[in-house]
C-alpha cells in the first residue's frame, strides 16, 4: 500500500485576519504552529514514514511541513520546494478583508472571486510590489508563467504538470509521501485524485492542519482505494464550515 498525505498549512496572520492571501507570503499564527504540531504527532501515531516531501515556496507552507516533520523525527528527508504548489493568485484581492470586500461588493461577487472555476480576479500590474515579477524567489521561473491573478482553472493547470511529473510518480519509489500546501492548491490534486467535477470542486473546503490521507493499491495500477481525514469528525465537519463561510459579509 502506498499513502499520499496533503495538508494545508496551518493557521495563517491573514486566516485570522480574514484577508486574502494567495502569494502574500505571511507567517504562521502560534495557532497554526501548534495545528501542525498536532498533525505531526497523530501522524506519527498512526505509524506513517514519509520518505519525501513536497510544498510551496510559500513560507506557512514550509513552516508546517517543518514542524510535521520535527514532531516525527524526519527532519533529514528530502523535501521538494516549487512555485507551483503556490497558493492561487488573488490579484487585487490580495490583502483585502473576506468579509468587508463581501460587504462592498456582495457575497455573490466575493464568492465569484473566490470560488469560481473559470473566473479570476483583477490581475495586479507587472510592477506592482505585490506582483511575483517583482520577488526575488521567482527569478528562476519563466516570467510569462507566473500568474498577475488566476482562477481556480489556471490554478490547476498550473499545478497539473507538477503533479503528473513529479508527486505521483514519487510514490513508485516511496511508501509514504507527504505534500505541505494550500486551500486551492491541493484542492487541484484533489480533484485529480477523486475525479470530481469543475462544478464540486468549488464546493471543497479543507481546512487548515488536518492530514488529509490517500491509499493506492499499487498492486492493482496504483488505483485509489481509501480517503480520509485524522481527526475527529465532527471538529473537522465544523472546521469545513467555517473555511465556507469566511468570504460572508457580517
Amino acid at each position: 500500500m502506498k499513502r499520499l498525505v496533503l495538508i494545508r498549512h496551518g493557521q495563517s496572520e491573514w486566516n485570522l485576519e480574514n484577508r486574502f492571501t494567495g502569494w502574500t507570503d505571511v507567517d504562521l499564527t502560534e495557532q497554526g504552529m501548534a495545528e501542525a504540531s498536532k498533525a505531526g504527532k497523530e501522524l506519527k501515531d498512526k505509524g506513517f514514514h514519509f520518505s519525501l516531501a513536497f510544498t510551496s515556496y510559500l513560507k506557512r507552507a514550509i513552516k508546517t511541513l517543518n514542524i510535521v516533520l520535527d514532531q516525527m523525527d524526519l527532519d533529514w528527508i528530502p523535501v521538494e520546494k516549487t512555485w507551483r504548489l503556490n497558493e492561487k493568485h488573488y490579484g487585487e484581492l490580495q490583502g483585502l478583508n473576506k468579509a468587508d470586500t463581501a460587504a462592498k461588493y456582495g457575497d455573490e461577487q466575493v464568492l465569484v472571486w473566490r470560488r469560481s472555476f473559470d473566473v479570476p480576479p483583477a490581475p495586479l500590474a507587472k510592477d506592482d510590489q505585490r506582483s511575483p515579477l517583482m520577488d526575488p524567489r521567482y527569478k528562476g521561473v519563466n516570467a510569462e508563467e507566473l500568474p498577475l491573478t488566476e482562477s481556480l482553472k489556471e490554478t490547476i493547470e498550473r499545478i497539473h504538470p507538477y503533479w503528473e511529473q513529479k508527486i505521483f510518480p514519487s510514490l513508485q519509489e516511496h511508501d509514504d509521501v507527504i505534500v505541505a500546501a494550500h486551500g486551492n492548491s491541493l484542492r487541484a490534486i484533489v480533484k485529480e485524485l477523486k475525479g470530481i467535477s469543475d462544478e464540486d470542486i468549488v464546493s471543497l473546503n479543507l481546512p487548515t492542519g488536518i492530514p488529509y490521507v490517500f491509499e493506492f493499491d499499487e498492486e492493482n495500477g496504483m488505483k485509489l482505494v481509501k480517503d480520509y481525514f485524522i481527526g475527529d469528525p465532527e471538529e473537522i465537519k465544523k472546521l469545513m464550515e467555517a473555511v465556507a463561510n469566511q468570504a460572508k459579509k457580517k
